[in-house]
């Protein structure tokens, strides 16, 4: 293997390939050499081992002990305990293709002395992109698909955003405020109209300052909360909008005794594009026994449910079993014409294989309470100052 700390290192170009994605278009991924990933995951290890001391309790993406569902509980923990009256779901325009690497890699400089590792970062980001056999470059971007990108997003966005979004909770707040970012999707709860604001024309402010922007049309801010429908009424503007976080709508609902309930409902685009990926392995697997179709099937509803079997969210998983117990039952008409495969033969079949809906995670404020016993959106920062 290449010296990955020497002089003689050079990281290979990264392949680039195209993914679907489920509005339709195509999202870019670059695949580096099978060493480039070996030394990438390496530098990750160093790069996680510093900085976890020094990433706020509001960045949630990509970091050791943290995952999805935890920013969905502080997210939903935050709405529920603070005074919160306006969401800002802020949308960063094509972040790792604008992030700026004479900024990042200052930014490493700042915390990181070993020249040895900023220079392996350095030739990381400079090996460029194969496609169709030309290799291009750019001073711009952390390729999507890099082992590395993560934690150097986490980075930029810790100096960029972070930090610079909990001095002004601190110091130009004047209500409650709350963040929310995983990776760079950042959800910000306002108490006040007139923060929320001042917030969103500050934020666009620091962005530009490093080469990144808000996407003007997926940018939006909305009056959200246990107060946003009876303040709505009033002036005839009908029902709370909604706002979508990590795959969920959230929505301003009512309790059966009619308090506020925040609820969490599966995104329609992330229920349609999880059962059309499906749909050509039913259909390739159509000749197989029904014992082996049963057993992948079933572990494809089991992982739906994994992640999306939240409380208020029981029609998803409902909607989403039955779709695939369709799906199967036309895959196994198709195998055998003669074979008349009823709803109620299919049902059976499915009742076998396939999991019963149910509910697989607590209330977002009984988990966090035991994650977090301290509210972590207020973590300390320190003196920097970018």
């Amino acid at each position: 293997m290449r010296d990955s700390t020497g002089g003689a290192y050079r990281a290979l170009p990264s392949r680039r390939v195209y993914l679907p994605k489920p509005d339709g278009r195509q999202r870019p991924i670059a695949i580096a050499a099978l060493e480039d990933k070996i030394v990438q995951r390496a530098t990750v290890a160093v790069l996680n081992a510093i900085y976890e001391e020094d990433f706020l309790g509001f960045s949630y993406g990509f970091r050791p002990g943290r995952g999805t569902h935890d920013a969905l509980d502080a997210l939903y923990v935050g709405i529920n305990s603070r005074k919160v009256n306006f969401i800002l779901d802020a949308d960063i325009q094509s972040f790792f293709d604008s992030v700026s690497r004479s900024w990042l890699i200052r930014f490493v400089e700042y915390r990181i002395g070993d020249l040895r590792i900023i220079r392996l970062i350095q030739r990381l980001l400079k090996a460029g992109i194969l496609e169709d056999g030309v290799v291009t470059g750019s001073d711009r971007g952390t390729g999507q698909g890099w082992v590395i990108s993560p934690v150097l997003a986490n980075i930029y966005l810790h100096y960029v955003y972070d930090l610079w979004a909990e001095r002004w909770r601190r110091h130009e707040a004047t209500g409650d405020m709350i963040i929310v970012r995983y990776a760079d999707d950042i959800i910000v709860g306002l108490e006040h109209e007139s923060d929320a604001r001042r917030y969103l024309d500050a934020m666009r402010e620091r962005l530009e300052k490093f080469a990144l922007s808000l996407h003007p049309d997926k940018t939006r801010l909305i009056e959200f909360g246990r107060h946003a429908a009876s303040r709505r009424a009033q002036h005839g503007l009908g029902k709370p909008e909604t706002f979508t976080f990590l795959g969920f709508i959230f929505i301003c609902g009512q309790s059966r005794t009619g308090h506020f309930l925040l609820k969490r409902k599966t995104r329609r685009e992330s229920h349609a594009g999880e059962v059309a990926s499906h749909q050509t392995g039913v259909a390739a697997a159509h000749a197989q026994p029904i014992p082996a179709q049963g057993k992948w099937l079933g572990s494809v509803v089991n992982g739906y449910f994994n992640y999306h079997a939240v409380p208020t969210n029981g029609r998803a998983l409902s909607a989403f079993r039955f779709h695939v117990t369709e799906l199967w039952r036309q895959s196994l008409r198709r195998r055998s014409q003669k074979d008349g495969m009823t709803w109620e033969r299919i049902t059976q079949v499915a009742n076998d294989w396939l999991p019963k809906p149910r509910i697989r995670h607590p209330w977002p404020a009984r988990r966090f309470a035991v994650r977090h016993p301290r509210w972590e959106p207020y973590a300390r920062i320190g003196p920097v100052r970018i």
